[in-house]
């Protein structure tokens, strides 16, 4: 087997069973591996410390599959690994109240470069590592065997993959039907998922507990959804009884999908309107006329992906967190969120508390977000713990 050896003092972080080897803790490697290929990784004295897939374009050089060096990676380790992953999301109490979940959630389950989400009877996988890559088919395989899905549409399309020299795929790798609209059911309430064209696998399944949780706070209220793409925060402040829920999108083809949201659900259309416009200019507008609303939901995309990016991106979670904050009315809740890579809670909540003393309110958290439990965080990966959000009453 190839060998990447590291760097005196480097093997710190493997041994607390971090799964990513950056470029810069390598010392060498011995042989030729190709893209993809398992390699074993060993310390600057020569003890082996896991089985990694190597990945000579990216600046995680390598990722690890197992830390157990007389593991076999093959047809075996994927089938049994996949197998997990499916039966913990079964187990899961959100389980009884949906049909579309997160089966695979990439290194906290042992799959680095791997995502897969299922919608009814569809998966949606994601292959963005070159480790993953590499035993595609094996995967696919596996995943068919796990769930009885006959039907698997790739949308290896994110960037990340041009990181690991991999161009992008699109498609269906496994069955086929149509996946332009794909019903799903979450609480009772019914989506149309775009498999195809929709951000990430199509929905966002990471938020459903705080759907769930807007849904209970919504009654009585004027409900803005800023950033609405398909329409979630807002039908689940509808179906919680708000008095009126305006939803602000940029994109057209999400709102269309968020009308046809409406239309699946037997609610009452006319307390819901869904508007195309830039959220940042659209706040202003509605600070401007005076408006105000008894509950702000703000759920952007992601502003930083990397803490490269941070702080051009706090400049713009403080933008829209000062103008919801102008827009609430004395004892209205502020629901917002962050899934930026880049941005941790500490300094999430540092931004959202700057904000609010820019707009020269008095705001408390009320409770804390995070990510629904079929996206697990593994201890050793906190990379893994993406999506952070705060309930904030204004005074």
């Amino acid at each position: 087997m190839n060998t990447l050896v590291l760097k005196h003092g480097r093997e710190k972080s493997l041994k607390r069973r971090h799964p990513w080897i950056f470029s810069g803790a390598l010392e060498k490697v011995e042989g030729s591996p190709e893209s993809g290929e398992t390699i074993l990784v060993r310390s600057h004295d020569g003890k082996p410390l896991a089985l990694a897939a190597w990945s000579p374009q990216s600046q995680i050089r390598a990722r690890v599959w197992s830390f157990d060096t007389a593991a076999s990676i093959d047809r075996a380790f994927f089938e049994e690994r996949i197998r997990k992953a499916v039966a913990l999301r079964a187990a899961l109490p959100a389980a009884k109240h949906t049909n579309a979940m997160r089966l695979v959630h990439g290194e906290s389950d042992g799959l680095p470069g791997l995502v897969v989400d299922r919608y009814a009877d569809v998966l949606v996988a994601q292959l963005l590592s070159a480790g993953a890559e590499r035993w595609r088919e094996v995967i696919l395989d596996a995943l068919a065997q796990a769930t009885g899905c006959e039907a698997i549409y790739e949308r290896s399309d994110a960037e990340v993959r041009a990181l690991e020299g991999l161009v992008p795929r699109a498609g269906f790798a496994r069955g086929n039907r149509a996946a332009r609209r794909c019903p799903i059911i979450e609480y009772g309430l019914n989506f149309r998922v775009d498999l195809e064209s929709g951000q990430k696998t199509g929905f966002f399944l990471d938020q459903r507990e705080n759907r769930q949780r807007v849904r209970a706070l919504a009654a009585g209220r004027e409900v803005l959804d800023a950033f609405c793409y398909t329409g979630g925060f807002a039908l689940a402040a509808l179906a919680g009884g708000a008095a009126r829920v305006l939803g602000v999108e940029s994109s057209a083809p999400a709102l269309e999908v968020a009308r046809e949201n409406l239309a699946a659900n037997q609610l009452d259309a006319a307390r819901l309107e869904f508007l195309q416009a830039d959220v940042f200019a659209y706040q202003r507008l509605l600070r401007d006329r005076g408006a105000k609303f008894g509950l702000v939901v703000l759920d952007p995309p992601k502003f930083a992906p990397t803490a490269a990016q941070a702080k051009n991106a706090a400049r713009a979670y403080k933008d829209i967190n000062l103008l919801a904050f102008k827009l609430l009315a004395p004892g209205g809740l502020l629901a917002t969120f962050s899934c930026s890579g880049g941005i941790d809670m500490a300094l999430f909540q540092s931004i959202v508390a700057g904000a609010a003393v820019d707009a020269g309110v008095d705001a408390k958290i009320l409770e804390r977000f995070g990510a629904a439990a079929d996206h697990p965080v593994a201890l050793e990966f906190p990379e893994g713990d993406y999506l952070k959000g705060l309930l904030v009453l204004r005074s």
